[in-house]
Order: C-alpha cells, then sequence, then structure tokens
C-alpha cells in the first residue's frame, strides 16, 4: 500500500422541490462534512484521502447514504492532480460604492 495522497471529488445534482427533498439534500451535505468533505462550489465537494484504501472506506461510507433521488458522481485524482487544478474567474460585481467622501450626492 503507498503513500500518494489523494483527492476525492464529489459532484451531486439532487432535487429541492419539496420538504422532503430538501430534508434530504441537508441531510446528505451534513454527512458530507462528517466524513471529512469540503464543498469547493455549491454542488461540489472534495476530501482528502490518505491512500487508495481510505479512499475505498468512503465509497462504502457513500454508497450506504446515498439520497434516494438525484445524480452523485465521484472522481479520484492524485492530490499532484488536482494542484494542476485552474480556477478560472470572471469579473466581480459589487454593488457596493467606495468611496473617501463623507457624503455623496446622487
Amino acid at each position: 500500500m503507498s503513500n500518494v495522497f489523494m483527492r476525492i471529488i464529489l459532484f451531486f445534482d439532487l432535487p429541492s422541490v419539496t420538504k422532503k427533498d430538501i430534508r434530504e439534500y441537508t441531510k446528505f451535505v451534513k454527512l458530507l462534512k462528517k466524513i471529512g468533505f469540503v464543498r469547493m462550489q455549491e454542488s461540489v465537494f472534495t476530501k482528502l484521502a490518505l491512500n487508495q484504501s481510505n479512499v475505498n472506506s468512503t465509497m462504502i461510507e457513500l454508497k450506504k447514504n446515498l439520497p434516494m433521488d438525484g445524480i452523485v458522481s465521484v472522481l479520484t485524482l492524485t492530490e499532484v492532480q488536482f494542484s494542476s487544478i485552474e480556477h478560472l474567474i470572471g469579473e466581480i460585481k459589487t454593488d457596493v460604492i467606495t468611496s473617501e467622501e463623507k457624503v455623496i450626492r446622487l
């Protein structure tokens, strides 16, 4: 068993129409956080795994607790592959007006 750090990236798309759907979503997100996942984006979570054995045990836990509806996809990468992710960010828009003036006349 090698000591190559791995990253588990989990993508999910769950329905959120009914109260039951929202409860399932909340329960699933709480489980992800409990077993060590952190949010990358709205429906994308990641977890550091010490080795393939850790990945396998995480997969078993996920399969036992899958939501009834929706889609969950899992991708496993080495830490080197994960570190090559490029984050592309568009223009940041804000409604905050920054000024050193005490009064702004409109």
